[in-house]
C-alpha cells in the first residue's frame, strides 16, 4: 500500500543484507522504499512503484547498473543515485555518462547516501506531474504532448527548441556541455566552431522571457556550458 506524504525510492541492489539496512535507515527518514535484487526487475519496478529518487547498483545479475540506469534515463528525469564498490574514476565516470546524477562508494554509509538523496531532491527543484512532465514554479513542460506553458499561456516553441527545453530541464541545477548538448540531440560532437547551441539557447531565452543580457532561466556557465535554474520560475 502506498504511504501518502512519503517519499518514494526505488533501491536495486543484489546484496539483500544491504538492501535491507538501506531500506530500513532510509524508511526511518520518510521515504517510502521498493527494493529489486535483479537489473532485469528494475525497469518493470520502476514503471509500477513511480519512484521519486532511483539508488541503483551497478554489479547486478539480469542487467547490469548501467543498462538500467540508461534504460530508466531514456524514459524519464527521475533522479539516480549509482553504488560503486570501486573508488577510481572509470565507475563514476561511465554512471555520470549513463544518465545517472550522484554515486555513492561503497559501504555505504546511511547517512551519507541519506545527505545525497536530499541534496538531489533540493537540486531537482521541480514538481514532477508524470514520467513526462515537469513543472518549476509556473513553468510546465509536457513531453508527451509536446507542449510548454508559462502559467496559462502556451509557449511556441520549433521541435529544436522544445527537445532543447526538456534535456535542460531535465539535468535541472546541472552545467551541460555544448558537445552534451549537441551529442544528446543529435549524435553530433561539438567541434569548437560550432555555435548552433548557442543560436537555440539564444532563441529558447527569449520564448521563456529571460533576461539576454543578465539570463537567469538558462545561464551562462563560462567556458563549460549551460545550466537551467529550476527557480527562475517561482512564483
Amino acid at each position: 500500500m502506498e504511504s501518502p506524504g512519503l517519499i518514494k525510492v526505488l533501491l536495486v541492489e543484489d546484496d539483500l543484507k544491504l538492501a535491507g539496512l538501506v531500506a530500513h535507515f532510509l524508511a526511518e527518514h520518510g521515504f517510502e522504499v521498493h527494493c529489486v535484487h535483479r537489473g532485469d526487475q528494475a525497469l518493470e519496478a520502476f514503471v509500477h512503484f513511480k519512484p521519486a529518487l532511483v539508488v541503483l547498483d551497478l554489479m547486478l545479475p539480469g542487467l547490469s547498473g548501467l543498462q538500467v540506469c540508461r534504460a530508466i534515463r531514456s524514459q524519464a528525469a527521475t533522479p539516480i543515485v549509482i553504488l560503486t564498490a570501486r573508488e577510481d574514476d572509470l565507475d563514476h565516470i561511465l554512471g555520470l555518462e549513463s544518465g545517472a546524477d550522484d554515486y555513492v562508494i561503497k559501504p555505504i554509509k546511511p547517512p551519507v547516501l541519506l545527505a545525497r538523496l536530499r541534496a538531489l531532491q533540493r537540486r531537482q527543484g521541480s514538481e514532477p506531474l508524470g514520467r513526462d512532465s515537469l513543472r518549476f514554479g509556473n513553468l510546465s513542460i509536457d513531453r508527451a504532448s509536446r507542449e510548454a506553458h508559462l502559467g496559462d499561456e502556451p509557449i511556441e516553441l520549433s521541435t529544436m527548441e522544445f527537445e532543447l527545453l526538456w534535456l535542460l530541464a531535465s539535468a535541472a541545477g546541472q552545467t551541460l556541455s555544448r558537445d552534451d548538448i549537441l551529442n544528446r540531440l543529435r549524435g553530433i560532437a561539438f567541434d569548437g566552431f560550432n555555435r548552433s547551441v548557442d543560436v537555440y539557447v539564444s532563441k529558447l531565452r527569449g520564448k521563456l522571457r529571460d533576461n539576454p543580457r543578465e539570463p537567469v532561466c538558462i545561464k551562462t556557465v563560462w567556458g563549460k556550458g549551460y545550466l537551467f535554474n529550476p527557480f527562475a520560475w517561482e512564483l
